[in-house]
């Protein structure tokens, strides 16, 4: 029975609900394959723009999901349901036996596993291209910091809204701390669906992911081109940048945006009008280029730089080597103002939405800050604190978060890093914050804060050597650290053009246009 072009039509490949949307034409056409738990409804006008670029779309409810038969355990069937999908796609007379596997968020991992593990390593189900958006790569990477810390309200609110259910309500966190604004602080943590008056029954599960980093290892042995999305806002912005630097396939492109989980529908504050990208378009262009074997082999790609509304290339190094468009290391002068001694009450944790500093009381955490900048500085690459400092109790979370503050005295967070050490021993220690690509003002002062919390997007460490999950019980920790061991450490690039009495550092790269370096 021929099917009329460019209408939706729902099958059921095996047992999962899926859309198909074909272009005009007698075909066949590739196709792009979208896993998805969060409604494929809701994907239509992604689907209908890639049709619009000449490629059957093929959007999927995930197991247990909507419209799909069977039950939905996060993360366990993707591979094996993602490489019956791609068989039968191949099957179709609409097929030309080429397909890309796209998708953002979980649907990236979906995308992924296709490419990297199990069956979709077979000839007949690993996919030309691979997409892969703000990539939630796994359990354990979404759920941890690569030190342990736990991502509460970030899980929290995701498996609110879609664990352990067919559907999905969105606002439910929010709709919970509407009525009880203290829900995150009840204790034990696993005890959360109670509170949320749901069945979770996954919930206490995630917890026990504790291997990270899986898909991260197999991406050397990728053998399909990829293009890796993400944003500086996002809590998975390593993760992207990890998956690019490490994979082995003929090309990788990353396009890397001062955005949030949403890309351009989430923007920070520093996004300018050159980070509006059509990303729908891009991608097709990308997908082309990419079943065409026309994409200059090896690692480049685009990264936004925040404040200056333009962007960098990155790309040309391999996993261990620097991208193109970082700078170089410089330590940035800093002034102790409080709390070398500080206690760390897991009763009254330092909040991660709240960037108020107390003036009074017992302090919660050191301060320390810089002098104002005397030029513009465009800081493009990993931030990290080196510091000696110590606890009195058998477990310590050292939150460390980068602020800057306008000449004015607004604050904005610009990176934040959470490390937890065992044992109440003294020493001397490293705490990543990820990495930045802003321009700060000259004006500009940076304060850096040292705390024991970051409340309530990481879970309390409760001090007692307990799991914060399971814990019951709470410790404050006496902290102390030694005010001349702190030592900020930014990458920066050279002074931006006309700043006077900067002192040297890397050669400023050349601004670039971010399509042009992702279809190269």
């Amino acid at each position: 029975m021929a099917v009329p072009r460019t209408t939706l039509r729902t099958v059921v490949a095996g047992d999962l609900a899926t859309d198909v949307l074909l272009p005009e034409g007698s075909g066949p056409f590739p196709a792009v394959l979208v896993r998805t738990p969060y409604d494929r409804a809701r994907h239509l006008a992604e689907a209908r723009g890639w049709v619009r670029h000449g490629f059957a779309a093929v959007v999927q409810d995930v197991r247990g999901r909507f419209a799909s038969a069977g039950e939905w355990r996060p993360y366990e069937n993707e591979t094996a349901d993602g490489a019956a999908t791609a068989r039968w796609i191949r099957r179709q007379p609409w097929s030309d036996g080429r397909y890309v596997a796209a998708g953002a968020s979980y649907a990236a991992h979906c995308a992924l596993v296709l490419a990297l593990e199990g069956p979709g390593e077979e000839p007949g189900t690993r996919p030309d291209a691979v997409i892969a958006a703000v990539p939630a790569l796994g359990a354990a990477e979404t759920a941890r910091e690569p030190s342990g810390p736990e991502r509460l309200l970030a899980r929290a609110g995701w498996w609110a809204a879609h664990g352990d259910r067919r559907d999905s309500d969105d606002d439910a966190l929010d709709k919970a701390l509407a009525t009880d604004p203290g829900l995150l602080t009840h204790l034990p943590l696993t005890r959360l669906p109670e509170r949320l008056g749901r069945s979770l029954p996954s919930w206490a599960g995630l917890w026990r992911h504790r291997e990270r980093g899986r898909l991260v290892s197999r991406a050397a042995h990728a053998t399909v081109p990829l293009l890796a999305v993400g944003g500086h806002h996002d809590h998975f912005a390593e993760d992207t940048l990890a998956l690019w630097r490490n994979w082995g396939g003929p090309s990788a492109r990353l396009l890397l945006g001062p955005w949030g989980h949403g890309l351009v529908t989430a923007p920070g504050s520093d996004a300018g009008p050159a980070h509006r990208v059509a990303l729908g378009a891009l991608y097709a262009r990308w997908a082309h280029r990419a079943l065409a074997s026309a994409l200059t082999p090896g690692c480049h790609g685009a990264v936004a730089l925040g404040g200056a509304d333009l962007w960098l290339p990155a790309g040309g190094g391999g996993a261990e080597d620097p991208p193109a468009g970082e700078g170089v290391p410089r330590t940035q002068p800093l002034t102790m103002l409080a709390g070398s001694r500080f206690t760390a009450d897991p009763e009254r944790p330092v909040r991660s939405d709240d960037l108020a500093v107390p003036t009074g009381g017992v302090p919660d955490r050191c301060l320390l800050a810089g002098p104002p900048l005397p030029y513009p500085l465009d800081a493009v690459g990993p931030v990290r604190v080196r510091l000696r400092a110590g606890a009195d109790t058998p477990s310590a979370d050292w939150a460390v978060r980068l602020v800057a503050l306008t000449p004015e005295g607004k604050g904005e967070r610009l990176c934040v890093g959470v490390l937890r050490r065992r044992g109440p021993a003294d020493g001397a220690f490293t705490v990543e914050l990820g990495r930045i690509a802003r321009r700060l003002p000259a004006g500009t002062r940076l304060r850096l804060e040292i705390a024991g919390h970051h409340f309530p997007a990481h879970a309390r460490n409760p001090h007692t050597g307990d799991d914060p999950v399971t814990a019951e019980r709470l410790l404050p920790s006496r902290r102390e650290v030694a005010p001349e061991s702190v030592t900020l450490t930014l990458t920066v690039l050279a002074p931006v053009s006309g700043s006077a009495s900067a002192p040297p550092a890397a050669s400023p790269s050349k601004p670039i246009d971010p399509a042009k370096e992702i279809l190269r």
